[in-house]
C-alpha cells in the first residue's frame, strides 16, 4: 500500500476549478438582481426579503429538472440554452398559481467539473431568470467523481413566487362558455425528449437540415418560453380565470389540473398550427394526434381560461405583450367523458 499523501484533487475534486466557477457566475447573478434580494451568491443560505407592496403574501414554489433534453446538449455540445429551460419549467408553474417569480436557486451536479461548460450552463441560468424578472441568488456546484460519465451533468431548479391571497388562481371560478386561448409555444420546450431521442436515432442520417427556418439541432434544443412577463402584465389588467403550464402530459393531462369538478375543455382540431418539428416529430414516430397532445406540448405552451367578454382585451394585451395566441376551444360541461376533447 503505498503511503504517499492523496489530495481531494487527486481523489477526482478541484476546488480551485470550483472557485473559479464561482467567480464567472458572480457577474451573471448580479444582472439577475432585483428589490428584496438581502445578500449576494458565496453565503450559506439565500436571503430574501418578500416585497412590502404584498399585503398577504402567499409563497408559491416549485421545483425542476431539464430532463433527458440533457443527453442532446452533451451529444450537441450545446450547453448555453438549456439552463433557460430549467428557470422555465420552475417559473411557468409558479406562474399558473397567479404568482410572480420572486427568486432561483439551482443545483448543477456533475463526475468532473468544467468550467467552460458549467459558465455556460449558468448563465443560460442567469439570463432565464433576467428575462422573467426572478433573482438567482445562490445554488450549488456538486463535482462527484464516479458519479456522472465524462462530459455529463444533471440539473435542477428552485424557483419561489408570491401572490396576493386574494388573488390565487385556482381554477374554481372556470364555468361552462369560458373561452380557452392558446399561448405558441417556441418548440418541444423541455418535454418529450426521450421520444425525441428515439426519434432521432431512427431517422438516422436522413434529418431535415431546417425545422421552422432553423437549422435541426437549434430547432430541436429551442429554449422554453417564458411567458413571466407578457401573463404577469395581463394578470395586472385582466380577470384570467385559469393558467396551465403544458408540460409532460401535453394538453390532455395538463389542462384537467385547472379544471373545477363538472368541467371539460373542448378544443378544437386544426385551431392552431402544427410546427415543422411537431410535423416532424409525429411522422417519424408514426403516433396519431391524441398520442402528440399527451407527450408534447405541440405548439401550445401555456394555456389562458377567461370568460367570453374578456376574450378580445385580453387576447389583444397578450399579443401586445409579444405573445402568438389563438382561441383554441371552450370551457363545456363534463358529462362522465374526458376532461379534455378535441376534435
Amino acid at each position: 500500500m503505498s503511503s504517499s499523501p492523496l489530495s481531494y484533487k487527486d481523489a477526482g475534486v478541484d476546488i480551485e476549478a470550483g472557485d473559479a466557477l464561482v467567480e464567472r457566475i458572480k457577474p451573471l447573478a448580479k444582472k439577475t438582481m432585483r428589490e428584496g434580494v438581502l445578500g449576494g451568491i458565496g453565503g450559506f443560505g439565500a436571503l430574501f426579503e418578500v416585497p412590502k407592496r404584498y399585503r398577504e403574501p402567499v409563497l408559491v414554489s416549485g421545483t425542476d429538472g431539464v430532463g433527458t433534453k440533457l443527453k442532446l446538449a452533451f451529444e450537441w455540445n450545446m450547453h448555453d440554452t438549456v439552463g433557460i429551460d430549467l428557470v422555465a419549467m420552475s417559473v411557468n408553474d409558479v406562474l399558473v398559481q397567479g404568482a410572480e417569480p420572486l427568486f432561483f436557486l439551482d443545483y448543477f451536479a456533475c463526475g468532473k467539473l468544467d468550467v467552460d461548460t458549467a459558465a455556460a450552463v449558468v448563465g443560460g441560468i442567469a439570463r432565464g431568470c433576467e428575462l422573467s424578472g426572478c433573482a438567482l441568488i445562490g445554488g450549488e456546484t456538486a463535482e462527484m467523481p464516479g458519479m456522472y460519465p465524462a462530459g455529463e451533468y444533471d440539473l435542477a431548479g428552485f424557483a419561489v413566487g408570491a401572490v396576493e391571497k386574494s388573488k390565487i388562481l385556482t381554477g374554481a371560478t372556470v364555468q361552462p362558455g369560458d373561452v380557452v386561448l392558446g399561448l405558441a409555444s417556441s418548440g418541444a420546450h423541455s418535454n418529450g425528449f426521450s421520444l425525441v431521442r428515439k426519434c432521432i436515432e431512427r431517422a438516422g442520417t436522413a434529418l431535415p437540415a431546417t425545422l421552422d427556418g432553423k437549422p435541426f439541432k437549434e430547432a430541436v434544443m429551442a429554449p422554453t418560453r417564458l411567458y413571466v412577463k407578457s401573463v404577469l402584465a395581463v394578470l395586472a389588467q385582466h380577470p384570467v380565470k385559469a393558467l396551465a403550464h403544458i408540460t409532460g402530459g401535453g394538453l390532455l393531462e395538463n389542462i384537467p389540473r385547472v379544471l373545477p369538478d363538472g368541467c371539460a375543455a373542448h378544443l378544437k382540431a386544426g385551431s392552431w398550427p402544427q410546427s415543422e418539428l411537431f410535423a416532424w416529430l409525429q411522422r417519424t414516430a408514426g403516433v396519431d394526434d391524441q398520442e402528440m397532445n399527451r407527450t408534447f406540448n405541440n405548439g401550445i405552451g401555456m394555456v389562458v381560461v377567461v370568460a367570453a367578454a374578456d376574450v378580445p382585451a385580453t387576447a389583444a394585451m397578450l399579443r401586445e405583450q409579444g405573445e402568438t395566441v389563438h382561441e383554441i376551444g371552450a370551457i363545456a360541461p363534463r358529462d362522465g367523458g374526458a376532461a379534455v376533447v378535441i376534435a
